[in-house]
């Protein structure tokens, strides 16, 4: 039997109350597509750390999976913000970086700057004929459903970020399954 490709699951999901059992759900959307997943949170059970340091190990055991995945799947959708997931968007990077296949989702459907303009924190500076935040500084304004560099990344490798409107739950799956989607036809092509 031919080994399956394996999915580093990338995602602020893991930062849920419920994230061990989503985890676990993805993981089997993963399998039901031939595809083993890898999501953060199996690492939580290694052992192999003291308390002081389960912040570097956490950080080794991931880019340790990322190494070993042969693409990924990332959820951008806002956290914390109006943007992905900081921690998210070092992974796409480092997917990206070692020229793994990335497929993306969001369960947001608006751009980034009109999250920003319902957030309260846009203005239109009518002299630079363009966006501002509260302190000056420049808004993307590219249509994007975040800044061009997560989206460009995954331009450059021909995949498009899917959006989903589920107004930003977390916990929504089609996304994730219309990644699947397309990993299947990746692989099987």
């Amino acid at each position: 039997m031919a080994q399956r490709p394996k999915l580093y699951l990338a995602g602020p999901d893991v930062f849920l109350p419920n994230a061990a059992e989503l985890g676990h759900r993805k993981k089997e959307l993963c399998e039901s597509f031939g595809f083993e997943g890898l999501y953060p949170l199996d690492n939580e059970t290694m052992q192999g750390f003291s308390e002081e340091r389960h912040d570097a190990f956490i950080y080794r055991a991931n880019v340790a999976m990322i190494h070993a995945a042969d693409a990924g799947i990332v959820y951008l959708t806002p956290f914390r913000g109006v943007s992905a997931d900081v921690g998210t968007a070092f992974e796409l990077g480092l997917l990206t970086g070692l020229n793994r296949p990335v497929f993306a989702y969001s369960n947001d459907g608006e751009t980034l700057l009109e999250r920003t303009k319902r957030n309260g924190m846009a203005a239109y500076d009518a002299a630079t004929s363009s966006w501002r935040d509260p302190n000056g500084l420049l808004i993307e304004n590219s249509g994007n459903a975040d800044t061009l560099m997560l989206t460009e990344a995954l331009t450059a490798q021909g995949c498009t970020l899917i959006r989903i409107d589920a107004q930003g739950r977390l916990d929504e799956l089609a996304g994730f399954i219309a990644c699947l989607e397309e990993a299947q036809k990746y692989f099987s092509s």
